[in-house]
Protein backbone atom coordinates (compact mmCIF):
# COMPACT_ATOMS: atom_id res chain seq x y z
CA UNK A 1 0.00 0.00 0.00
CA UNK A 2 1.10 3.38 -0.78
CA UNK A 3 0.82 5.57 2.60
CA UNK A 4 2.75 8.60 2.62
CA UNK A 5 2.38 11.94 3.83
CA UNK A 6 2.37 14.95 1.36
CA UNK A 7 2.22 18.95 1.50
CA UNK A 8 -0.09 20.59 -0.66
CA UNK A 9 -0.43 23.92 -1.79
CA UNK A 10 -3.06 25.67 -1.09
CA UNK A 11 -3.50 29.74 -1.13
CA UNK A 12 -1.52 32.51 -0.68
CA UNK A 13 1.86 30.16 -0.65
CA UNK A 14 0.67 27.95 2.36
CA UNK A 15 0.54 24.50 2.17
CA UNK A 16 -0.88 21.34 4.59
CA UNK A 17 -0.78 17.90 5.04
CA UNK A 18 -2.20 15.16 3.38
CA UNK A 19 -2.10 11.57 4.29
CA UNK A 20 -2.68 9.38 1.10
CA UNK A 21 -3.68 5.64 1.41
CA UNK A 22 -3.63 3.88 -1.94
CA UNK A 23 -4.15 -0.21 -2.15
CA UNK A 24 -0.73 -1.54 -3.52
CA UNK A 25 -1.89 -2.91 -7.14
CA UNK A 26 -1.92 -6.36 -7.78
CA UNK A 27 -1.73 -8.63 -11.00
CA UNK A 28 -3.07 -11.36 -9.28
CA UNK A 29 -6.51 -9.31 -8.34
CA UNK A 30 -7.01 -6.90 -10.95
CA UNK A 31 -3.72 -5.33 -13.12
CA UNK A 32 -5.24 -1.56 -13.49
CA UNK A 33 -7.84 -1.07 -11.03
CA UNK A 34 -9.51 2.48 -11.49
CA UNK A 35 -11.02 2.99 -7.78
CA UNK A 36 -13.57 5.68 -6.60
CA UNK A 37 -11.65 8.15 -3.90
CA UNK A 38 -12.42 10.27 -0.51
CA UNK A 39 -10.83 13.26 1.00
CA UNK A 40 -11.68 13.21 4.42
CA UNK A 41 -11.71 16.07 6.79
CA UNK A 42 -11.89 15.45 10.52
CA UNK A 43 -13.63 17.58 13.21
CA UNK A 44 -12.53 19.63 16.34
CA UNK A 45 -14.32 22.59 15.86
CA UNK A 46 -12.11 24.74 13.20
CA UNK A 47 -9.73 24.29 16.54
CA UNK A 48 -8.17 21.62 15.73
CA UNK A 49 -7.86 18.36 13.87
CA UNK A 50 -9.11 15.35 15.83
CA UNK A 51 -7.13 11.58 15.01
CA UNK A 52 -9.76 9.58 16.06
CA UNK A 53 -11.79 11.11 12.71
CA UNK A 54 -8.77 10.35 10.27
CA UNK A 55 -6.62 7.02 9.76
CA UNK A 56 -9.39 5.09 10.82
CA UNK A 57 -11.56 6.13 8.37
CA UNK A 58 -9.58 6.34 5.88
CA UNK A 59 -8.67 2.57 6.85
CA UNK A 60 -12.21 2.10 6.94
CA UNK A 61 -13.36 2.99 3.21
CA UNK A 62 -10.27 1.29 1.88
CA UNK A 63 -11.64 -1.63 2.67
CA UNK A 64 -14.63 -0.36 0.94
CA UNK A 65 -12.79 0.17 -2.05
CA UNK A 66 -11.88 3.77 -2.38
CA UNK A 67 -8.31 5.46 -2.66
CA UNK A 68 -8.67 7.54 1.00
CA UNK A 69 -7.01 10.91 1.31
CA UNK A 70 -6.93 12.80 5.04
CA UNK A 71 -6.54 16.21 5.23
CA UNK A 72 -5.46 18.34 7.89
CA UNK A 73 -6.45 21.52 6.74
CA UNK A 74 -5.66 25.22 8.70
CA UNK A 75 -7.36 25.87 11.80
CA UNK A 76 -8.41 28.67 14.09
CA UNK A 77 -5.06 31.11 14.78
CA UNK A 78 -7.20 33.96 16.81
CA UNK A 79 -8.24 35.39 13.54
CA UNK A 80 -11.12 35.18 10.64
CA UNK A 81 -10.52 31.58 9.56
CA UNK A 82 -12.61 31.61 6.42
CA UNK A 83 -11.68 30.64 3.46
CA UNK A 84 -8.87 29.21 4.71
CA UNK A 85 -9.83 25.41 5.08
CA UNK A 86 -12.62 25.78 2.22
CA UNK A 87 -9.70 26.40 -0.05
CA UNK A 88 -7.56 23.76 1.54
CA UNK A 89 -10.13 21.33 0.68
CA UNK A 90 -10.51 22.63 -2.87
CA UNK A 91 -6.69 21.81 -3.47
CA UNK A 92 -7.02 18.64 -1.93
CA UNK A 93 -9.52 17.40 -4.22
CA UNK A 94 -8.31 19.15 -7.14
CA UNK A 95 -4.53 17.08 -6.30
CA UNK A 96 -6.30 13.52 -6.23
CA UNK A 97 -8.01 14.35 -9.63
CA UNK A 98 -4.66 15.74 -10.91
CA UNK A 99 -2.72 12.64 -9.50
CA UNK A 100 -5.91 10.23 -10.65
CA UNK A 101 -3.57 7.87 -13.06
CA UNK A 102 -0.63 7.67 -10.80
CA UNK A 103 -3.20 6.23 -8.04
CA UNK A 104 -5.64 4.71 -10.64
CA UNK A 105 -8.75 6.73 -9.55
CA UNK A 106 -10.94 7.70 -11.33
CA UNK A 107 -11.20 11.36 -11.52
CA UNK A 108 -15.11 11.43 -11.82
CA UNK A 109 -15.61 9.82 -8.74
CA UNK A 110 -13.95 11.58 -5.52
CA UNK A 111 -16.30 12.15 -2.69
CA UNK A 112 -15.80 14.34 0.55
CA UNK A 113 -16.56 13.36 3.72
CA UNK A 114 -16.38 15.38 6.88
CA UNK A 115 -17.59 15.48 10.65
CA UNK A 116 -18.64 17.60 12.88
CA UNK A 117 -16.81 20.96 11.80
CA UNK A 118 -15.26 18.93 9.03
CA UNK A 119 -18.58 18.07 7.96
CA UNK A 120 -19.00 21.77 7.63
CA UNK A 121 -15.80 22.45 5.33
CA UNK A 122 -17.03 19.13 3.09
CA UNK A 123 -20.20 20.72 3.02
CA UNK A 124 -18.61 24.09 2.04
CA UNK A 125 -17.44 22.17 -0.49
CA UNK A 126 -20.12 20.94 -1.91
CA UNK A 127 -22.31 24.52 -2.05
CA UNK A 128 -19.23 26.62 -2.90
CA UNK A 129 -17.14 24.27 -5.76
CA UNK A 130 -18.24 27.12 -7.92
CA UNK A 131 -17.76 30.12 -6.66
CA UNK A 132 -14.93 31.98 -8.09
CA UNK A 133 -13.53 33.43 -4.78
CA UNK A 134 -13.13 29.85 -3.81
CA UNK A 135 -10.74 28.22 -6.40
CA UNK A 136 -9.54 31.29 -7.89
CA UNK A 137 -6.80 31.97 -5.23
CA UNK A 138 -5.78 28.55 -5.92
CA UNK A 139 -5.10 28.97 -9.62
CA UNK A 140 -7.31 26.50 -9.98
CA UNK A 141 -10.91 26.04 -12.22
CA UNK A 142 -14.17 25.20 -11.09
CA UNK A 143 -14.19 21.48 -12.41
CA UNK A 144 -11.26 20.77 -11.11
CA UNK A 145 -12.42 21.05 -7.57
CA UNK A 146 -15.89 19.88 -7.45
CA UNK A 147 -16.37 17.01 -5.47
CA UNK A 148 -18.40 14.26 -7.13
CA UNK A 149 -20.36 13.61 -3.81
CA UNK A 150 -20.42 14.40 -0.28
CA UNK A 151 -21.13 12.62 3.11
CA UNK A 152 -21.61 14.54 6.07
CA UNK A 153 -20.63 12.85 9.70
CA UNK A 154 -22.91 14.87 12.14
CA UNK A 155 -22.47 17.95 10.62
CA UNK A 156 -21.89 21.48 11.65
CA UNK A 157 -24.59 23.32 9.61
CA UNK A 158 -26.70 26.15 10.36
CA UNK A 159 -25.37 29.55 12.23
CA UNK A 160 -28.79 30.02 13.64
CA UNK A 161 -30.03 28.82 16.78
CA UNK A 162 -28.87 25.00 16.48
CA UNK A 163 -25.28 25.98 15.84
CA UNK A 164 -22.49 24.61 17.37
CA UNK A 165 -21.24 28.11 18.88
CA UNK A 166 -17.70 27.57 19.00
CA UNK A 167 -17.19 26.24 15.30
CA UNK A 168 -18.45 29.28 14.26
CA UNK A 169 -16.78 31.51 16.57
CA UNK A 170 -13.28 30.36 15.22
CA UNK A 171 -14.29 30.28 11.02
CA UNK A 172 -15.34 33.61 10.95
CA UNK A 173 -13.04 35.67 13.97
CA UNK A 174 -16.57 36.78 15.20
CA UNK A 175 -19.09 36.15 18.30
CA UNK A 176 -21.55 37.98 16.47
CA UNK A 177 -24.35 35.50 15.77
CA UNK A 178 -25.94 37.73 12.17
CA UNK A 179 -22.60 36.82 10.92
CA UNK A 180 -22.70 33.13 11.56
CA UNK A 181 -26.00 33.09 9.71
CA UNK A 182 -24.20 34.11 6.76
CA UNK A 183 -22.58 30.61 6.75
CA UNK A 184 -25.61 28.26 7.12
CA UNK A 185 -24.91 26.01 4.56
CA UNK A 186 -28.41 24.87 4.35
CA UNK A 187 -28.96 28.53 3.20
CA UNK A 188 -26.53 27.87 0.22
CA UNK A 189 -27.76 24.86 -1.35
CA UNK A 190 -28.26 25.26 -4.69
CA UNK A 191 -29.02 22.89 -7.41
CA UNK A 192 -25.47 22.82 -8.35
CA UNK A 193 -24.52 20.46 -4.71
CA UNK A 194 -23.53 17.23 -5.59
CA UNK A 195 -25.61 14.19 -4.14
CA UNK A 196 -25.19 13.74 -0.16
CA UNK A 197 -24.99 10.92 2.47
CA UNK A 198 -25.81 12.67 6.06
CA UNK A 199 -26.00 10.50 9.61
CA UNK A 200 -26.27 12.01 12.82
CA UNK A 201 -27.40 10.79 16.16
CA UNK A 202 -30.79 11.70 17.87
CA UNK A 203 -29.39 12.19 21.36
CA UNK A 204 -26.33 14.87 20.24
CA UNK A 205 -24.93 16.93 22.73
CA UNK A 206 -22.88 19.13 21.03
CA UNK A 207 -24.02 19.60 17.55
CA UNK A 208 -27.87 19.19 17.66
CA UNK A 209 -29.65 16.65 15.13
CA UNK A 210 -31.40 19.84 13.40
CA UNK A 211 -28.06 20.44 11.66
CA UNK A 212 -28.46 17.14 9.56
CA UNK A 213 -32.32 17.68 8.95
CA UNK A 214 -31.79 21.15 7.80
CA UNK A 215 -29.46 20.36 5.14
CA UNK A 216 -31.60 17.55 4.19
CA UNK A 217 -34.43 19.52 4.05
CA UNK A 218 -32.27 22.10 1.98
CA UNK A 219 -31.24 19.18 -0.26
CA UNK A 220 -34.19 17.94 -1.23
CA UNK A 221 -36.02 21.27 -1.91
CA UNK A 222 -33.29 21.63 -4.46
CA UNK A 223 -34.11 18.11 -5.56
CA UNK A 224 -30.29 17.28 -5.20
CA UNK A 225 -30.11 13.26 -4.49
CA UNK A 226 -29.67 12.52 -0.86
CA UNK A 227 -29.39 9.87 1.91
CA UNK A 228 -30.33 10.54 5.49
CA UNK A 229 -30.28 8.36 8.84
CA UNK A 230 -30.97 9.36 12.47
CA UNK A 231 -29.60 7.11 14.85
CA UNK A 232 -31.52 7.23 18.47
CA UNK A 233 -28.54 7.07 20.81
CA UNK A 234 -24.78 8.05 21.02
CA UNK A 235 -23.09 11.12 21.32
CA UNK A 236 -21.12 13.63 19.47
CA UNK A 237 -18.00 12.53 18.16
CA UNK A 238 -19.06 8.85 17.53
CA UNK A 239 -16.84 8.49 14.54
CA UNK A 240 -16.63 4.88 13.70
CA UNK A 241 -18.78 3.89 16.52
CA UNK A 242 -16.88 1.09 17.63
CA UNK A 243 -13.64 0.29 20.32
CA UNK A 244 -11.10 1.42 17.85
CA UNK A 245 -12.22 4.73 18.00
CA UNK A 246 -12.90 4.37 21.80
CA UNK A 247 -15.26 3.06 24.33
CA UNK A 248 -16.77 5.96 25.22
CA UNK A 249 -18.66 6.31 21.71
CA UNK A 250 -19.32 2.54 21.37
CA UNK A 251 -23.14 2.61 19.73
CA UNK A 252 -23.72 -0.38 18.24
CA UNK A 253 -26.93 0.00 16.25
CA UNK A 254 -24.73 2.89 14.33
CA UNK A 255 -21.85 0.74 13.27
CA UNK A 256 -23.28 0.55 10.10
CA UNK A 257 -22.87 3.84 8.36
CA UNK A 258 -19.58 3.32 6.76
CA UNK A 259 -20.80 0.38 4.53
CA UNK A 260 -24.19 2.54 4.19
CA UNK A 261 -22.13 5.14 2.61
CA UNK A 262 -20.02 3.34 1.09
CA UNK A 263 -23.14 2.16 -0.92
CA UNK A 264 -24.58 5.42 -1.67
CA UNK A 265 -21.19 6.80 -2.64
CA UNK A 266 -20.82 4.11 -5.53
CA UNK A 267 -24.20 4.31 -6.66
CA UNK A 268 -24.03 8.14 -6.93
CA UNK A 269 -20.59 8.63 -8.57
Amino acid sequence: MLHERIMIPSANGTEFPMDVYVPFVSKEVVPNPVRPAIVICPGGGYHFCSQREAEPIALRFLMHGFNTYVIWYREQKNEELFPKPQQDAAAAVAYVRAHAEEHHTDPNRIAILGFSAGGHLAGSLGVLWHKADLWEPLGLTPEQVKPNALCLCYPVISGGKDAHRGSFNNLTGTEDLSVHEDYSLDKLVTENCPPAFLWHTFEDNAVPVQNSLLMAHALAEHKVLTELHIFPHGKHGASLCSELTGEAHLIPEAQQWPELAARFLKDVM
